[in-house]
């Protein structure tokens, strides 16, 4: 007999060869039915892998990020499985699960465009309609080459070849008549998959090599329910609604031009918001003991290669010569941040010491993958590194976590966590050092009574990490701030401190960012929020419409008090009807609008309009101006509504 243990600690004893779908019927039958896989010590398996040694044992269903992949593995299947139908001489390459779906990238007998998607998306169905079993086959090199060069896949051919020189088994699952290339696993049959949707078509490169021949990639989605299905479709309607790039040329924050692809230019309205999180990020940094610093944008080749930078990031990496001499523009801010901390000798006293930099970055990203403000080739990392002692890592986690829930806080986004731990074999440092690193951040964590995710062996050579993803307002996942342990940096640039007992030693430094990339973080912004920015962030904050012509000195003089009060107000000049200029006010997004008709300029007031909730009532200027300058002050998300 074998020994199942369960994540709640739970035991089972199993007979060998027994399956996971038969442990699942055996707890009970919705569980079986729920169930698309399993993993044994961590191995993800088949439902009908046969168990054979004892191991920790977890099912997995569609509530698993793991589960979802395996889903849409198999859906990816049935795509491929489609597609030959219609088109029998297309050529498939690979066709995983992504973080949304899956796609398939296939090379068709004449390119097909975005009108042959719904005939792609009926053949699908028709394909599970039969309700398929996948069933997994091994075989040798030989037969592999031999079953595949039989139906003409030629780009499988080169597969085989790789699969066989790395010594590792060749699996081929079928699905009725058709067969793919495929490690898995798989879902025992298409009958889970209830709803699809084929979402787009675009170019792509044998293999993701640009020196490749050309294909195309097709995307989809399938889910376990079609109201499943009407959700996401529904959210990836609102979600093009919101979309930075769309909202940004629309209230004129940014653009891109060919001058420079992947660089953005920030426009008046954009650089307000910039502005605006530059100062609540300067407040909140200072108020807790950061120094900020500025370094150069361009450094010595010799530089990275000591940090290691080169190693790893060249290949993105711009470079130039100044005087013979060669030269780099930084993809990263912390060589620049050790140099400084180097440039003078430090006591235990003075630790931890804590340098933070709105550090511009600027990385060669290849242009099929650049995306708005989402994946630029110039951006600005919001910065900081706290060199420490070993002691004091628990108490300065404990910190940052504190700082990254005020800031998230102050936009309404939750947000969750991820603790990596040391790599199973590339990793520097001692085993006492890495463990004495994970129990700090689990003890901060424990600390400030924050539920995590661990992710054993994914922390970075250098250290173990602390990774936040925050939730939009569409429930969509953001990996934004992260907190890194390094033993590896301070080593590569000597640096020391005198400890309490006159002996040199070695700091920790804990890199930390929370915004990550002010260019990506406004962007994230502007999609949670719709474009409807709270007053504090809001370029133009109140715009002051006079009804008539005969009211404009009147609105002129409003908006004056308006901007003494530091209020960022606007006035409409044009001589349109007050419906045309409410409504003009109310594309632009601006949170208060400030009607003056006879009335109002006769005593003093405005009539408020708040964006997209309408009339508020006439009040006395000044009172308007308080109000407006509180919410400003405020930096708050509550109902705004000048009551």
């Amino acid at each position: 007999m074998f020994t199942l243990t369960f994540p709640d600690g739970a035991v089972r004893q199993v007979s060998p060869g027994t399956t996971p779908l038969e442990v699942a019927k055996e707890i009970s039958p919705s569980l079986a039915k729920a169930a698309l896989a399993a993993e044994l010590n961590g191995e993800l398996v088949s439902l009908v892998h046969p168990i054979q040694a004892s191991a920790a044992f977890r099912l997995i269903t569609w509530q698993d990020e793991v589960g979802k992949a395996v889903f849409w593995h198999s859906s990816a299947h049935v795509l491929a499985q489609a597609v030959k139908e219609l088109w029998p001489d297309a050529l498939l390459d690979d066709g995983p699960p992504t973080e949304a779906g899956f796609y398939y990238d296939i090379k068709f007998p004449q390119p097909i465009g975005e009108e042959d998607l719904p005939r792609i998306e009926v053949k699908m169905r028709e394909v599970l309609k039969r309700k398929e079993r996948l069933v997994r086959r091994e075989m040798d090199g030989g037969e592999a080459t031999a079953f595949f060069t039989a139906r003409g896949e030629r780009f499988k051919l080169d597969l085989i070849q790789v699969i066989a020189a790395r010594g590792e088994a060749i699996t081929v699952y079928e699905q009725g008549a058709w067969a793919d290339l495929c490690r898995g696993p798989h879902l025992l049959d298409t009958a889970k998959i209830k709803a699809v949707k084929v979402l787009s078509v675009a170019g792509a490169y044998l293999r993701g090599d640009e020196k490749n021949e050309q294909l195309q990639r097709v995307r989809a989605i399938s889910f376990p329910t079609q109201e499943e299905l009407d959700q996401y479709l529904f959210m990836i309607e609102e979600a093009k609604k919101r979309d930075h790039r769309k909202l940004g040329k629309e209230l004129e924050l940014f653009s891109f031009h060919d001058v420079g692809p992947g660089f953005p230019f920030w426009h008046p309205n954009g650089a307000v918001i910039w502005d605006e999180l530059v100062r609540f990020w300067r407040d909140l940094h200072r108020a807790a003991g950061y120094q900020e610093i500025r370094t150069p944008m361009i450094l010595s080749e010799s530089l990275w290669h000591q940090s290691g930078h080169w190693e790893h990031y060249r290949e993105n990496m711009y470079f130039t010569r100044i005087d013979d001499g060669d030269f780099a523009v930084k993809p990263m801010n912390c060589p620049g941040h050790l140099t400084v901390y180097g440039a003078q000798p430090h006591s235990y006293k003075e630790l931890p010491l804590k340098l933070a930099e709105m550090g511009q970055v600027h990385r060669h990203e290849k242009s099929g993958v650049l995306h708005g403000l989402f994946r630029v080739r110039m951006f600005t990392q919001d910065d900081a590194h706290i060199f420490c002692t070993p002691q004091q890592i628990e108490d300065e986690i404990v910190k940052v976590i504190q700082l990254v829930d005020r800031i998230y806080s102050t936009f309404g986004f939750s947000y969750e966590m991820e603790l990596s731990t040391r790599p199973e074999e590339k990793y520097i440092g001692s085993l006492e050092i890495w463990e004495q690193a994970e129990d700090a951040l689990k003890q901060a964590l424990g600390r400030v009574g924050a539920a995590f995710k661990l992710n054993p062996g994914d922390g970075a050579f250098y250290g173990p990490k602390i990774d936040f993803h925050i939730k939009d307002s569409l429930g969509r996942r953001w990996q934004c701030a992260t907190v890194q342990l390094d033993f590896s940096m301070p080593e590569r640039f000597g640096l020391d401190y005198t400890a309490e007992d006159g002996t040199r030693k070695r700091p920790v430094m804990i890199h930390r960012a929370i915004f990550g990339s002010f260019e990506r973080f406004i962007g994230i912004l502007i999609e949670h929020f719709a474009g409807n920015l709270p007053t504090w962030l809001s370029p133009v904050q109140a715009i002051v419409l006079p009804i008539t012509e005969g009211q404009m000195e009147a609105a002129r003089a409003v908006q004056e008090r308006l901007l003494a009060g530091g209020i960022r107000a606007q006035l409409e000049t044009r001589s349109e009807k007050i419906g045309y200029k409410i409504r003009a006010a109310e594309t632009r997004k601006i949170p208060w609008i400030l009607v003056v008709g006879a009335r109002e300029a006769e005593q003093g007031l405005v009539a408020v309009r708040r964006h997209g909730k309408g009339d508020l009532g006439a009040k006395p200027v000044d009172e308007v101006v308080k109000e407006l300058q509180a919410l400003s002050m405020a930096r708050s998300l509550e109902a705004e509504t000048l009551a």
